[in-house]
Parts: C-alpha cells; structure tokens; sequence
C-alpha cells in the first residue's frame, strides 16, 4: 500500500471514529485551512537556503553545511511524534534511507518539539536517520512552512491527550506544515514538497526521481 494510501485510510477511519459533532469540528478546520494562505511564502524549486545548526537526538547538534559537505541533503519537516500521519511517513522513509544513502545523500527529519520529545520519537520508532529539534520553528519560518493549528480544533486535540504547546516548550499551537525539501551540495533548493492539508504525504519515491535528476545533472 503506498503511504497516500495509507494516509487517506487512516483519515477515513479516524474521522469516522469521532462523534458527529467532532466530525463537524473537524471538516470546519479543514475548511479553515483550504481557506488559508499557510505555505504560500515556502522556498521553492530554485531557491538558495541558509545553514542552521539544532539539536539532535543524540544530545549533540548538527548542521545543515557538513551534512551538505558530504553530499545532498533532504529535509522532512514534520509535526512530532505525536502525530499519526508523521509517523507514517516516519516509516516510509526509513524504508528508503539506505537508497538514499546508496545515492549519497543525507535525510533529517525536523520538528518544534523539545529535544527529549525529539529523542523518544527516534527511539520509539527506531528511525535510523536524525531527528533534529527546532524549537519555536525558527527553521521552519525561514522556510516559510509555518502554520497554527485551527482554533477550533485545539480543545480536540487537549481531548486526544496532544498538548502542542507543552510538547514544544512554549505557548503557541504553531506547527511546521508537512514538507519536504531536497537541497544540492550547492545549498539550492532542486526539490519542494509544501502541502498544507497535514493529512497528505509526498511518496518517498519523488524523493529518490529528485535525488536522480542530482546524479544526472553532475
């Protein structure tokens, strides 16, 4: 089943599993979203981006220009481990890593959350790539992949036991939109994926057409 698949299975069944009035809650936020301009300022194809430095799970940090030292670079913005559709993705991608890697290239996967809550996502999922932590989404905003969770979906989410704020570590419900770069030794962008509606995923198989088109292009 491919991870679309699977993430529109998992929408159906969540949704269907709500009361009618949760339901209604929850189509009035996707309505919100539809209607919203999140990720429309996003780097594109073309664009150059900037090094950053932030927390891994292993207590250390890492930056964006050594893993670019050592070749192309994909980053997956994600919402946290809390999230059922990140973890999804989580294991679609670390199917493919060691593609990935045949290919040269690194995968770091970026969220808000707080660098022990960063830390148990990588150990709970055995994910075999970094996990880094970009508290208050100072990458995030740089990449224009900024979104608030809808206010009408918060007291939800407080009743599903998924405190945004407390996981992050400030007073937002500030997340990073889904998306999905891949950047070329040059620090240019050749690959964007930024789709607002949280509930759909790239397949990791564009990723490996947009690392080809890298190894052809050298």
């Amino acid at each position: 089943m491919s991870l679309s698949e699977q993430t529109r299975q998992l929408t159906e069944n969540f949704i269907n599993s709500q009361s009618a009035q949760d339901q209604a809650t929850i189509q009035k936020a996707f309505k919100s979203i539809a209607e919203s301009d999140f990720g429309a300022r996003a780097l594109r194809a073309g664009d150059k981006v900037s090094d950053f430095c932030l927390a891994n799970a292993k207590g250390g940090k890492t930056s964006l220009s050594a893993l670019l030292a050592q070749g192309p670079v994909v980053v997956s913005f994600y919402r946290g481990g809390w999230c059922p559709y990140c973890n999804l993705e989580f294991k679609a991608l670390n199917d493919v890593l060691p593609q990935l890697q045949e290919m040269g290239a690194s995968l770091v996967g970026i969220s808000p959350e707080l660098p022990d809550n960063s830390m148990s996502t990588a150990e709970k999922h055995a994910l075999t790539f970094e996990v880094l932590s970009d508290v208050g989404n100072a990458v995030a905003r740089n990449y224009g992949v900024v979104m608030d969770v809808p206010v009408v979906m918060r007291p939800l989410y407080l009743k599903w036991g998924l405190d945004v704020p407390a996981f992050n570590g400030d007073n937002t419900w500030e997340l990073p939109i889904p998306a999905t770069y891949v950047i070329n030794t040059n620090a240019e962008v050749v690959f964007a994926y930024v789709n607002k509606f949280y509930t759909e995923r790239l397949e990791p198989s564009e990723i490996i057409k947009a690392l080809s088109s890298i190894t052809a292009a050298a």
